[in-house]
């Protein structure tokens, strides 16, 4: 059994992020609306990583001729990304969302061997599967029924379709950049993105809007954590281990967002949730199994 730790704790800890991103976003709807919240979160996103970058002397330079890739991988991921999660989150709850978002590893297989030729055993598909089957225990009633709007679902899709565009457009960076800078570059371009956004759709209600601290609060913490930490920690993997056995872990951000709901919004953890808590844990762990030792470096 080969399992490098120290990916799986990395992907573990940005799945975490991810998960809590889901109730930040809630508590900033408080007093911004979407465009709003994604324009902040990533401008402090990017000047955070920046100044960090530029006082350990650790920013890679930005090459013209990686111009391309750069508004590319924005382009999906912030931009595309962002407008599907946080116009979907509008209409549908946090851990619905979480469910959705949760979907990405059943089609990064595809886009893997669509565009790198990359070869899947019999233990990435078992654990892919196992997974999932966790997360639907996890959210679905006994009528196995979504009840949600569907403009919010096709919303929330668009970002599961964005987050594998990105992943296929990060595997074109060149390796001379650093994980930091590419989402210190990625976030600034982003930001450039949603301006428009913002000041057709969203400036109007700011100037007019009582300003909470608790919503300036959760923008900072989704800027800090899940704009940065996340992304940093996520590209290092995609690297490491690959587009598919990378997004296996986003199976996981359902089951940390029930554990934050029950926790943060008292919402109720029965055990048939724990039950499927185990199952996706345990699915992840399979689909990162190779033959070989156990990798802790």
């Amino acid at each position: 059994m080969k399992i490098n730790l120290k990916v799986i704790a990395g992907l573990s800890l940005a799945m975490i992020f991810w998960a809590f991103s889901f109730v930040w976003v809630k508590q900033a709807y408080i007093s911004f609306n979407p465009s709003t919240v994604v324009l902040f979160r990533l401008i402090l996103s990017a000047i955070l990583l920046f100044v960090i970058l530029k006082l350990l002397k650790k920013l890679n330079p930005l090459h013209r001729k990686d111009l391309k890739w750069f508004f590319l991988l924005a382009f999906f991921e912030p931009f595309m990304y962002f407008v599907g999660e946080s116009f979907g989150l509008k209409y549908v709850s946090s851990t619905m969302g979480a469910v959705i978002i949760s979907t990405i590893p059943l089609f990064a297989p595809i886009a893997d061997r669509l565009f790198f030729k990359a070869k899947l055993t019999l233990l990435n598909i078992l654990g892919l599967i196992i997974s999932f089957a966790g997360v639907l225990m996890i959210v679905l009633g006994k009528d196995l029924s979504l009840n949600a709007p569907l403009y919010g679902i096709m919303m929330l899709f668009l970002a599961v379709m964005a987050a594998i565009g990105y992943t296929v457009v990060l595997k074109k960076i060149p390796m001379h950049y650093n994980a930091v800078s590419i989402i210190t570059y990625q976030n600034a371009i982003g930001s450039l993105y949603f301006l428009p956004l913002f000041l057709t759709l969203d400036l109007k209600h700011i100037e007019s809007t009582v300003i909470g601290p608790k919503a300036v609060w959760a923008i900072v913490q989704l800027a800090i954590f899940a704009s940065s930490a996340a992304f940093i920690l996520f590209t290092d993997s995609i690297r490491i281990i690959g587009i598919t056995k990378a997004n296996a872990f986003v199976n996981m951000i359902p089951v940390f967002t029930a554990i934050f709901a029950w926790w943060l919004l008292d919402e109720p953890l029965s055990i048939k949730k724990f039950i499927g808590i185990a199952i996706v844990i345990g699915g992840v762990f399979i689909s990162q199994i190779k033959k070989g030792n156990v990798v802790t470096e």
